[in-house]
């Protein structure tokens, strides 16, 4: 399976939801083992109440001898005492079977998470995804303990008149073996009914998380519009949904038809005890322990109603989750890929790239960034821009053509040590909800607190970072919300030069920053760009002028490139594009000056 990263490799199967989830169990063989011995040890034990009980009738009835009575009260507390410590094993193996499933699983699926490709996360809502790394994993666990635990227990107490019956005499054998048998047949009914029901379940469940996850994400935009009642209404709608699945899934439990044919079986005992009784083959205390004997199966019968959904639901789960871990991506880690310190050289040669093969984005893009060098791309919105900087690192990988950095190309390389030196400022800046000092550092987890200062200095980060009570030991909020947005490209730009790579990409990163500030970080990144290859995408006219190549794009081709002043000679669509940058940072100051 291709995979950009793995983080762990479990031997797992993956071919089949049911081998993926034996694959599971068989990694805590030691649980297992004390699951079986322990269920099957509670229902041998529990067995031997009924034989006890029919042989005090025996004594009472046939000779009035009372300490037999006290003999066997003695042995089924005992057995049952026994019983106790053998159920507590049990019950306890499988808890902690389930939870390091849930564990497991939990672990392989956001494992494989990380190392699908951007195109993949692109396709896929990320409350979808939510929905199957938490409630699915946890339907996993639950498929474990109770359903399981309770299946295999039940399982037990199922055979187990079928075994004591004929001990007590050979023909007894007759109505547990048919009770078995139908109920074999009525679980495998159900189960086979409720399977489409249980999937049902969860992918209606997944839709409905999809929904809540996207309408918290576009919270603004939604109050903004003042869209809260349209939402209210269609969220409802799925909730109603859910719930439609799951009064399905309790109509078919309540239709269940092992509740009718236990009393039926316990009845036809009743009749065959006495039968034999009349010809005079069993005494009174052997269909007493025959009848009691039966009543065994109360919870084989009552207990699956509750295990078999729980499995399913597991089951339903254990699909959704293999199916992503299944899909493959065309990127993949390439970790015997080549390895080296980067020097710089960038080469895009005839690449064409589009998100689907239906449109392409990029048309025979080639030029050339030679080590050291700040190339500025520049174009209309749409031209491309940001989707030449995202091939570099393999983001996405291209659809026809190369690029290759040091004249390797970017698939050849290994992934890990590609991505490790190239550091992306982004213009939707995403921070994590973790103190500044965090995310700056989050390139480099080595950093000290002085490479950490240092990084903000330069970034023009460290006075407003002051201002805070706590410094950088200070909490933001999801995705930097409590920070402004000049503050948060700030962090951004401090986190890139913590990480010192040889290859810089700032995509706009300094479009939400005032023009007083611009001025310090204008000198930070010239700084910071000396040594290194920098790919700048920018409307700002004093980063296009110092770039040594310009790159113009326009709907996904390159119409010209150059050095600043060459183009303003030759090009007609970078004159227009630069007066029109030129037009809108004058109108951008005037604001400034009057404000």
């Amino acid at each position: 399976m291709a995979s950009e990263f793995v983080a762990r490799t479990y031997k797992t199967n993956h071919s089949s939801p049911i081998r993926f989830v034996l694959s599971h169990i068989s990694r805590h063989p030691i649980f297992a083992v004390l699951l079986v011995a322990g269920a099957f040890g509670n229902a041998a034990l529990n067995a031997v109440v009924p034989s006890l009980i029919g042989d005090a009738f025996n004594a009472v009835i046939d000779t009035g001898d009372l300490s037999v009575v006290g003999t066997a009260v003695m042995l089924i507390v005992l057995s049952q005492t026994a019983r106790a410590f053998v159920q507590f094993a049990r019950n306890a193996s499988a808890e902690v079977y389930g939870q390091r499933i849930e564990r497991d699983v939990r672990d392989e699926l956001y494992a494989s998470l990380l190392g699908k490709s951007m195109s993949f996360h692109d396709m896929l809502p990320v409350g979808e995804i939510m929905a199957r790394v938490t409630n699915d994993v946890r339907e996993m666990n639950l498929m474990m303990t109770p359903g399981v635990n309770i299946l295999v227990g039940s399982s037990m107490f199922l055979i187990m008149p079928v075994i004591a019956a004929p001990l007590i005499y050979p023909q007894l054998i007759l109505v547990p073996l048919i009770f078995v048998l139908l109920q074999v047949v009525i679980q495998y009914r159900f189960i086979r009914s409720l399977h489409p029901i249980a999937q049902e379940v969860r992918a209606s469940f997944g839709r409905m998380n999809a929904r809540l996850a996207e309408s918290l994400d576009g919270l603004q935009v939604v109050k903004g519009a003042a869209q809260e009642e349209q939402e209210t209404t269609y969220f409802s709608s799925l909730v109603d949904t859910v719930r439609d699945r799951f009064i399905a899934q309790g109509e078919l439990e309540a239709r269940y038809l092992a509740n009718l044919t236990f009393p039926l079986a316990v009845v036809g005992a009743l009749v065959h005890g006495v039968l034999l009784y009349q010809q005079g083959i069993l005494n009174t205390g052997q269909v007493v322990s025959f009848v009691s004997l039966m009543y065994l199966f109360t919870f084989p019968v009552f207990s699956t109603l509750f295990s078999l959904p729980r499995i399913a639901l597991g089951y339903a789960s254990a699909s959704r989750i293999l199916n992503i871990i299944n899909t493959e991506t065309a990127l993949n880690q390439n970790e015997s890929g080549y390895d080296a310190p980067i020097k710089g050289e960038i080469t895009f040669d005839n690449v064409s790239f589009g998100y689907t093969p239906e449109k392409e984005i990029l048309k025979n893009i080639t030029f050339t960034v030679k080590p050291g060098q700040t190339v500025a791309v520049v174009g209309q919105t749409g031209s491309g821009k940001t989707t030449v900087t995202k091939l570099i690192n393999r983001t996405y990988d291209v659809t026809s053509g190369r690029v290759l950095v040091d004249g390797v190309d970017v698939r050849d390389w290994n992934m890990a040590a590609l991505r490790s030196q190239i550091s992306i400022i982004e213009q939707d800046i995403f921070l994590f909800s973790r103190s500044i000092a965090d995310n700056i550092r989050f390139g480099n987890q080595e950093a000290t607190p002085e490479e950490i200062e240092d990084a903000a200095r330069k970034a023009q980060a460290h006075e407003f970072i002051l201002s805070f009570n706590e410094g950088y030991d200070t909490v933001i909020g999801q995705r930097g919300a409590t920070l402004s947005g000049g503050q948060r490209q700030r962090l951004a730009i401090a986190r890139a030069f913590e990480t010192n790579p040889p290859i810089l990409i700032l995509d706009d990163s300094t479009s939400a920053i005032d023009s007083a500030t611009e001025d310090l970080i204008q000198q930070a990144i010239w700084s910071a760009s000396q040594g290194r290859t920098t790919i700048l995408i920018t409307h700002r006219l004093s980063q296009i002028r110092w770039a040594d190549h310009i790159v113009v794009l326009r709907q996904g081709q390159i119409v010209a490139q150059g050095a600043h002043e060459d183009l303003l000679r030759t090009s007609d669509a970078y004159r227009r594009i630069f007066a029109r940058y030129e037009s809108t940072e004058q109108a951008r100051n005037h604001e400034v000056t009057e404000g």
